[in-house]
């Protein structure tokens, strides 16, 4: 493949252009900023064994999580991803860690699942949050880990009051703490007035997302998982004694599969396919800032959102020197500056002193949605199956990936709240991806007016 990968059209030639940056870089809008620090690595020149107790489909963070989990246990473990492992999500998302429990209103998750469903699944959320930091702790990952917080700014003033309510519902049924930060309080969390008002979450956290993958996937490989990266599955097979995963490189035959691709989920196993929608997010690095402005602009250094439907999420980089920002995908898929100069607007009409300034690279990468806003784990036809992280993945997948590799060993501890959800499709799922810029735009258009 050529070194100018020209107007990016169609799934496959996006994902030629990933596997491309994994090799080397690309250039500045196509490399994560991530990757400076933590490059991707290729593991493609070990041979593929013939034999395994669990083949894990998938190399992110959620597939490395249940290698991590099954290696210690004393299984034989190959890990496959089709390019280097963790070159999607896992080292492309924007390094917030959150619970994911602010993806419902609670009223509404009450009125959807009942308050003791909802209170579990809630709880479990905040067990996920404690639980990436914990294990962070215990294995001794350097990936710049920070309890910060996080801001959440509300675009419109009726959304601040409906917002302490929820906050007040999350703490009464879940035990979150928060704290509302009215308008007139909030340049002691954000230095923009761009915001009415917000909530902060003091327990969610920060991490480099390409340090962290690296760090777990090091522990796995310690553990003895087999990597293999350039490595799909392209067929699953069932035996009488399992599966034989069929690979470029010669078949694998296993007792167990599990299927954890999240937002790179193809037409392997068709009853996922069915059921995620991929969507696309893009993030872009600053140039270094003048001393003092970080400061200024974010003093407490937390992660940030906000509460429109089409949502930007930034932070500063680990170091303190740039404004990392993310949003839709808008032309990214270019693969050049113009491609993201929506994001560079929404940033300046937030952050007006950040008007001009240099953008250092971009890059985009891929979200698994599901049909009901929900991340889902379980089995169909004998294989397990974990993802769906809706845009929270770096706590969620971390907790999925240990939860199903504990159900494959038969461990009480692989039981979850979760588990009760119905995996629902939808009579229209085809369409789903190509009608996502359109209901984004409809979405644009009803937070502008």
């Amino acid at each position: 493949m050529g070194r100018n990968h020209g107007l990016i059209k169609v799934r496959e030639q996006v994902v030629m252009a990933e596997q491309v940056a994994a090799i080397g870089g690309e250039g500045p809008y196509v490399t994560p900023y991530w990757w400076q620090a933590a490059p991707r690595r290729r593991f493609d020149d070990m041979p593929l064994p013939a034999m395994a107790d669990v083949v894990v489909i998938g190399a992110g963070f959620t597939g490395t999580s249940a290698a991590l989990t099954l290696a210690r246990a004393g299984r034989r473990v190959v890990l496959l991803d089709a390019g280097a492992p963790g070159q999607g999500a896992s080292s492309r998302n924007g390094g917030q860690v959150g619970s994911g429990n602010q993806k419902f209103k609670v009223a509404a998750l009450t009125a959807w699942q009942g308050a003791a469903r909802a209170s579990a699944l809630l709880r479990e959320g905040t067990a996920m949050l404690e639980h990436i930091g914990a294990l962070i702790e215990r294995e001794g990952i350097d990936c710049d880990y920070t309890v910060c917080g996080r801001f959440r700014g509300c675009v419109r003033p009726e959304h601040y009051d409906a917002m302490g309510r929820d906050m007040e519902d999350l703490r009464r049924v879940a035990g979150v703490e928060s704290f509302m930060v009215p308008r007139a309080e909030q340049a002691r969390e954000i230095g923009s007035d761009y915001y009415h008002g917000g909530s902060v979450l003091p327990n969610d956290a920060s991490l480099h997302p390409g340090k962290y993958h690296g760090g777990l996937l090091d522990r796995a490989l310690a553990a003895g998982a087999s990597v293999h990266g350039f490595c799909p599955a392209t067929a699953i097979a069932p035996e009488r004694s399992g599966f034989s995963v069929a690979t470029p490189r010669g078949p694998i035959r296993c007792g167990h599969v599990i299927v954890a691709t999240n937002g790179y989920t193809d037409g392997l196993v068709p009853f996922l396919r069915r059921r995620m929608v991929t969507v696309r997010s893009a993030i872009i690095a600053t140039d270094e800032l003048a001393p003092g402005l970080v400061d200024r602009l974010m003093p407490k250094r937390r992660v940030y959102g906000c509460t429109a439907r089409v949502f930007h999420y930034f932070r500063p980089s680990p170091d303190g020197t740039r404004m990392l920002w993310g949003g839709r995908v808008g032309g990214a898929l270019r693969g050049d500056a113009e491609g993201y100069r929506h994001l560079a607007a929404d940033m300046a009409r937030v952050f007006p002193a950040l008007a001009g300034v240099g953008i250092a690279g971009g890059w985009s990468g891929q979200i698994g949605y599901t049909f009901d806003d929900m991340p889902h784990m379980g089995a169909a036809g004998g294989i397990h199956y974990a993802l769906g992280f809706c845009g929270t993945g770096v706590s969620r997948a971390t907790w999925f990936g240990d939860k199903i590799a504990r159900k494959v060993l038969g461990d009480p501890g692989g039981a979850s709240a979760f588990d009760e959800l119905i995996f629902l499709s939808h009579p229209f799922w085809f369409a789903a991806e190509r009608a996502v810029p359109w209901v984004e735009a409809w979405y644009r258009l009803r937070d502008s007016l």
